[in-house]
Order: structure tokens, then sequence, then C-alpha cells
């Protein structure tokens, strides 16, 4: 993955980042066989960020009294360069909600289908995709989620893509998808180069494939944060945010390729309970860190 530029999630920030472009590459995707825990990762009280405005992701609560936090966060990390070429899980690897890293879903169910027709996205069809990824606009995002038929044409797609742990959101509610960080590497291998996607078996063709990637090099300056953080200068990245209705705490995720001292990792960050979205930022990104550190040691 590598072109200029960077992504959060419609159109509020948590945090900037400078740099661009990020450089992934597929490798078989083993199973989850190593446990580390990541310990307490309680990120500093800091000011919350504004809401993000996502009507079918999950509404925005009041800001009334500040909710205790209940975080937890899990990490997984592949080395692209490693020896072992397995993936390492931190943390649990139960069930979040997606928010809208799920965007990338989505567009790998697009082209799947337009794949299947025999066919290119339509002009509209990337004139929805390209916002929905750079700038994680979720207007896009309800139109591309009816295109592929709901959570139903997500299932599907996502049983080819060989993820096993994800589950479509109800109705028009994308971002209450649910998945698992491993099943976010699965994800990120199925849209990795095509040396490592013709290791995967990739169901998504090269054009696919490099399309997808493209995007997530090139997202808006503001969405440059979340596994961006344990990175050098090149990196491509998915971040979700939502805040829930009935607690009033946040979920963060995010997703990407990364390269570290020219190394290169694919890096799936998922959190939920965290007391503002500023909180889960900085959660997302000292795990992102860590995992990435303690990975570049095995």
């Amino acid at each position: 993955m590598s072109h200029p530029r960077s992504m959060p999630h419609s159109k509020t920030s948590a945090r900037r980042r400078g740099s661009r472009a990020g450089a992934c590459a597929g490798a078989l995707l083993a199973s989850v066989t190593t446990l580390f825990s990541l310990g307490a990762l309680h990120a500093a009280p800091a000011v919350a960020a504004p809401a993000e405005q996502a009507p079918h992701a999950a509404a925005v609560a009041p800001a009334a009294p500040q909710p205790h936090s209940k975080a937890r966060v899990t990490a997984a990390v592949l080395s692209l360069d490693g020896a072992s070429r397995k993936p390492l899980l931190y943390g649990e690897d139960a069930p979040y909600d997606t928010a809208s890293i799920v965007k990338v879903d989505i567009l790998a169910a697009l082209l799947l289908r337009a794949q299947d027709e025999g066919r290119h996205l339509t002009a509209q069809e990337r004139a929805l995709a390209e916002p929905m990824i750079r700038n994680s606009d979720n207007a896009a995002a309800n139109a591309l989620w009816r295109k592929i038929g709901l959570a139903p044409g997500l299932d599907a797609a996502n049983k080819r893509l060989g993820l096993t742990s994800t589950k479509g959101g109800p109705g028009g509610k994308w971002g209450l998808t649910r998945t698992t960080a491993s099943d976010q590497l699965r994800l990120l291998l199925s849209v990795s180069d095509s040396a490592g996607a013709s290791k995967t078996g990739s169901p998504l063709n090269k054009e696919s494939r490099t399309y997808i990637r493209t995007l997530m090099s090139r997202v808006s300056s503001e969405q440059a944060w979340g596994v961006s953080a344990a990175s050098g200068a090149r990196y491509a990245l998915k971040n979700g945010w939502l805040q829930r209705t009935t607690s009033g705490l946040w979920d963060v995720n995010s997703v990407g390729g990364i390269t570290v001292d020219g190394h290169r990792y694919l890096v799936a960050v998922l959190s939920d309970g965290s007391a503002s979205m500023s909180d889960g930022v900085s959660l997302v990104e000292r795990a992102a860190r860590q995992a990435v550190a303690a990975a570049a040691g095995t």
C-alpha cells in the first residue's frame, strides 16, 4: 500500500499526524496460536472529541455526565517479513462492533459483486467508494451497504474472503457489524498485494485489491491516527468510532498495514468501553505500539 496521504471517520477527528501511505503484502493466515496480555492499558484522561455523525452506525448519546470507563482492547499483528508467518493476538479475541472499519469490508463485497458480474465499478460506485474510505463518509457507506444487499450480502462476501467471526449489522446499521481482531487480519490479507493474495487464495482480483489498498493509502489527513502510531512514514489504514446511546461509552477501532524500520505488518486493534473518544484513541494507539514492538521482538 504505497501512495501519499493518510484518515478518522466522518467529519471529526481525534488526532492529526504527518506522513502518508503504507505498504502491505500478504501471507498465509495461520490460526492465532500465541496469546499475550497487554495488561492495563488505561489511557490518561483527555478532553472528549466531538461525537461522530453516524446515523446508521449508532446514534450519539447526549454529552451529560461523563461515563465511567470500562475499556477493553484486543490487538492482532502479523509480521509479513518474519520467519514464523504466524499472527500474534494480544488480549481476548472477542467480538467488537466495527463502527466504520467495516467500510473496507463493504468495498470488498462491492468489488466481489462487480467481478461476479464481469464488470468494473461504475463511475457512481467509485464516486461513493472513494469518500467512504478516504473521508469515512457515512452517506456513501449507507448507499453502498444497500448496494451489496445489507448484512446478507456482506456475510456472503465474508464467507468467500475467509472471515469466520464477522456478522453484518441489523438493517441499515452497518456500524453495528460484529467482528474479531483475527478476522480483521484475514480481511487485510485478502486485499494484500498480488504475491500474498495468491498464497491466501483471495477471491479479489489484482485490480480490486490494488484499488482498496490505494484508497486506504490516501485517506484524508484527519484520519491519520490509530495503527499509524506504531508506524514509520508508510501506512494504510481505516479507523472507526461510535458512542453508545445506552452507556455513553465509546467504541474505537483501527486496522491497516504499516511499515516499521523497513519491516511490514498487518495490524488490527479493536476496543470498546472508553469514557471518551480521545481516551479510546489513546488506548488503541498504545495497544498498537506495544503489540507491534512485541511482534518485532519475536
